[in-house]
């Protein structure tokens, strides 16, 4: 097995699609990839449903928690190998500095937790995120990482999101 790459996905409350990313990218690489998840904005909170998403997919819940960005902009936080946004919001902020710059992308997506309604449309508007991030990450999966050079690999994370673009 080849090493394993870091990657951080951003939201701003760390409380819904970075938590689903994380633990879809984990648990659907098996190793290759180990994923974390924060915030510009943390909740403080992991909201429920996603809790229950990565609880489903074989993700332990004790290693979810809502935190802060900054924690991975340390000089002795992992040396990140990609960083991606899942939410507009956390697109056009200001990013702290990462070390060893990261090959970074967007992939954003609608925010399940801020969807008002009976518990089946909640439920649906976070199956709809979890899918649209399996979709990316079984693609990122596909590709040959450790063959491919920094600006391949920054095009490769912008490419799997306009795929499913309109």
């Amino acid at each position: 097995m080849t090493n394993a790459f870091n990657i951080l996905f951003l939201c701003t409350g760390n409380s819904a699609r970075s938590i689903l990313a994380e633990a879809l990218a984990t648990t659907l690489s098996h190793g290759r990839l180990i994923a974390y998840s924060a915030g510009s904005k943390p909740t403080g909170y992991v909201h429920p449903i996603a809790l229950q998403i990565a609880k489903e997919i074989g993700y332990p819940a004790t290693l979810l928690r809502s935190k802060s960005w900054d924690e991975y902009g340390r000089e002795d936080s992992p040396k990140m190998n990609f960083i991606i946004t899942v939410c507009d919001a956390a697109a056009g902020e200001e990013c702290p500095y990462w070390v060893g710059h990261p090959a970074t992308a967007h992939w954003g997506f609608p925010d399940p937790a801020s969807v008002v309604g009976s518990d089946e449309e909640k439920w649906a508007a976070f199956r709809k995120v979890e899918i649209g991030l399996r979709n990316r990450i079984e693609l990122l999966l596909d590709l040959p990482l450790d063959k491919l050079d920094h600006l391949q690999i920054r095009d490769e994370l912008h490419s799997i999101h306009h795929q499913f673009k309109d």
